[in-house]
């Protein structure tokens, strides 16, 4: 039975960092990602809030070169789905769907899938008109109209970033008042290119040459539909941390994020949480990177302890 001295869970910014950290650092580390490199960030187009790339990088690329650059010192990446896993002793347990893993710490970095609205065309527009970071994509929308959907503090927050961007923000809540926190409230009110459209929903995405083009709303109050034209439709009515693998192995949050400060330590020893899958106040590849590094700080305290 071959014990790891890291087993790191998911592939994306987080995830690579900490593995190129353990084994700059002479650990024994093995990565598992069930799909590809990079996580949510593949996913995006263009990223230009990433320090060092000074005309930008595509997610895909940014995600490889993260994966390279961990290999490079000897980061092993074994792609299968983890299924469970085990605390409960010194030595960690984590199953996978090829088979039973072993190491002295974890770091968990399997991310958030941000919530989408489940109608369609919304899986093939995404990126074409449909998102789900402002911060990420808005520039793209810079003097033009697009509409953000939701009302929580995401929401507002991605309404007033756009709001210095764009010509115009429609924001679309199911509700007649914001969820989002009162610090959000005033500038919201305040920003002359913002408009409430209260007690609505998104029921379908309009499309025109291949890009989204507007949306059919439906009122909640009465039924009534019309059609809103716009460049682009931002999607923030939350993220689903990727944890129900965990089954209770670590102390979760209301929303399902894992407890963890900025230590990125969880309430099990020798346990750590990195990325947008840990409670935190930003979710950005810059943190993310971050968390990694620090997280292998923390594991290798753990080791030097524990051993």
């Amino acid at each position: 039975m071959h014990i790891y001295d890291i087993i790191i869970i998911g592939g994306g910014p987080a995830g690579y960092t900490a593995a190129l950290y353990a084994t700059r650092a002479g650990l024994d580390a093995v990565l598992v990602e069930r799909m590809s490199p990079g996580g949510q960030m593949a996913l995006t187009g263009e990223i230009e809030n990433y320090p060092g790339f000074d005309e930008g990088v595509d997610g895909f690329t940014l995600g490889m070169k993260m994966q390279s650059g961990a290999e490079r010192f000897g980061a092993k990446t074994e792609y299968a789905e983890v299924l469970s896993v085990d605390f409960s002793e010194n030595i960690k347990k984590v199953t996978t769907t090829n088979g039973e893993l072993f190491s002295k710490t974890v770091i968990i970095a399997t991310g958030a899938d941000p919530r989408k609205l489940g109608i369609d065309n919304e899986e093939r527009l995404t990126g074409r008109g449909v998102h789900y970071c402002a911060h990420c994509d808005g520039r793209f929308y810079k003097d033009k109209i697009v509409a953000v959907v939701g009302g929580g503090n995401s929401a507002a927050a991605d309404a007033l970033f756009l709001s210095r961007l764009c010509k115009k923000v429609y924001v679309i809540h199911r509700r007649d008042t914001l969820r989002a926190t009162k610090i959000y409230h005033e500038p919201l009110m305040k920003a002359e290119n913002v408009e409430f459209l209260w007690n609505y929903t998104v029921q379908e995405i309009l499309a025109s040459d291949g890009r989204a083009s507007g949306s059919v709303l439906k009122s909640t109050v009465n039924g009534d539909t019309f059609e809103l034209k716009v460049d682009g439709l931002f999607v923030s009515i939350g993220r689903e941390p990727m944890t129900s693998f965990l089954n209770g192995a670590v102390e979760l949050d209301g929303n399902g994020y894992i407890i963890a400060d900025e230590t990125t330590k969880t309430n099990v020893a020798g346990i750590f949480a990195v990325g947008d899958v840990r409670t935190k106040a930003l979710r950005q590849i810059v943190t993310a990177v971050s968390d990694g590094a620090v997280a292998v700080h923390y594991a290798e305290e753990y080791l030097n302890s524990n051993n």
